[in-house]
């Protein structure tokens, strides 16, 4: 095999197609940020013909099809590697492989264990069933994701697709909690109220539920539009008040929300929830700041560090790690995964905490393993510890 990092993935994919371990392949990171071409994907599909790589070119306002078969998948990669894509993601039930272009043509692959167990159907005609329907649905049309004839929009694609993936995972994590039928949630950092609404209109119109959902967010005009928009819809159980994550000012709340909360707003918004007692708290962080400006680990450790690139992931996976350890260590049982797979977004991790118990004090033997970690690589201080010294 080829030494080229961009060689060695293709003749794995290759490989993976003629071992019938193939999951599927992901491309993104545009070359050229002014072409129309976005993210590509592929999977394997039966036709007539017999079995063909189909690949999804999602470009600004369409999606294209493309099948081809086995011997043309090594031309379509190096054509694509050499026009399109500077990152490519290879899912098969042996292993993952991670591919990396720098803009100068450096190459970088990684491979890591595998994280599929189950190859998906064949089947290319199939839709797949979405938890939210677009047809009829007033909040999807006047927030601009579906067409006046209820049909979702070519440049709204990614958005619906992100819109019923939340609301799939959040579906899973109520399924392991026990709440009254009418449970309150607080989305904090709503924005547009994408997916506030898809939500609500879940746990309303799904699910049955008669819960009070409340969207904070800063900007008044946002949360104008989004008040009408729900009124217009008929939730009456729906509303959207101005403010802050630290400022806002909350009734009771079973389930918080804070999606994209920059930095150490993710910590304001998972302290607010620890402070209102939340039996569900729910954040996918953005930016981690405050962590890289004070890592500085010990011994072999700041080999790895010294390039920037890798200091950053390894403070995004420190910053983290040690939140879901300090819900843990106050009662909570927690859990990371990928929120959007990685052909939607390359970067979106979800950390969800369940209330299990309450606890006098924090227990101890965690508390004593975030101080290790710490240790091993400089950092002063979390901003979660530090907002909870405060006392909950």
């Amino acid at each position: 095999m080829s030494n080229n990092p961009i060689s060695q993935f293709i003749a794995h994919t290759i490989e993976s197609l003629e071992a019938k371990n193939f999951v599927r392949l992901a491309l993104f990171n545009r070359r050229d940020k002014n072409n129309t071409l976005r993210t590509a994907s592929a999977k394997v599909i039966s036709i007539k013909k017999g079995e063909r790589l189909s690949f999804v070119l999602r470009h600004q306002t369409k999606d294209i099809t493309q099948n081809c078969m086995f011997e043309e998948v090594g031309s379509l990669l190096e054509a694509m590697f050499a026009n399109d894509f500077l990152q490519a993601d290879l899912f098969t039930l042996s292993a993952n492989y991670y591919l990396t272009i720098s803009p100068n043509g450096t190459a970088k692959l990684r491979i890591g264990p595998a994280t599929e167990t189950m190859q998906p159907s064949l089947s290319h005609d199939k839709e797949k069933a979405r938890l939210i329907t677009p047809a009829e649905n007033t909040y999807l049309y006047r927030l601009g994701i579906t067409t006046s004839e209820g049909k979702v929009k070519n440049d709204m694609q990614d958005k619906y697709r992100q819109i019923n993936k939340y609301v799939e995972i959040i579906d899973g994590v109520l399924k392991s909690v026990e709440l009254d039928n009418s449970f309150s949630v607080a989305d904090m950092g709503a924005g547009k109220g994408y997916l506030t609404f898809a939500l609500y209109d879940y746990l309303v119109n799904v699910l049955h539920k008669t819960p009070s959902v409340v969207g904070v967010e800063l900007r008044k005009e946002l949360v104008d539009k989004c008040n009408t928009i729900a009124k217009e819809s008929g939730f009456a159980g729906l509303s959207f008040v101005e403010g802050t994550i630290v400022d806002a000012k909350l009734p009771k709340v079973d389930m918080l929300i804070a999606l994209h909360a920059c930095d150490t707003a993710t910590d304001d918004a998972i302290f607010m929830g620890m402070k209102a007692n939340a039996k569900v708290i729910v954040v996918a962080p953005c930016c981690h700041k405050q962590i890289r400006k004070q890592i500085n680990p010990v011994g072999n450790l700041g080999r790895i560090t010294q390039f920037g690139i890798l200091k950053e992931r390894q403070s995004e996976l420190l910053t983290d790690g040690l939140r879901a350890l300090i819900m843990e260590a106050y009662g909570y049982k927690t859990n990371v995964f990928e929120f959007i797979a990685t052909e939607h977004t390359p970067k979106n991790v979800l950390i969800v905490g369940i209330k299990q118990r309450e606890l006098a004090t924090p227990d101890p033997k965690v508390l004593e393993q975030i101080a290790d970690i710490k240790k091993v690589y400089g950092i002063e201080y979390h901003q979660l510890e530090k907002l909870l010294e405060k006392g909950i």
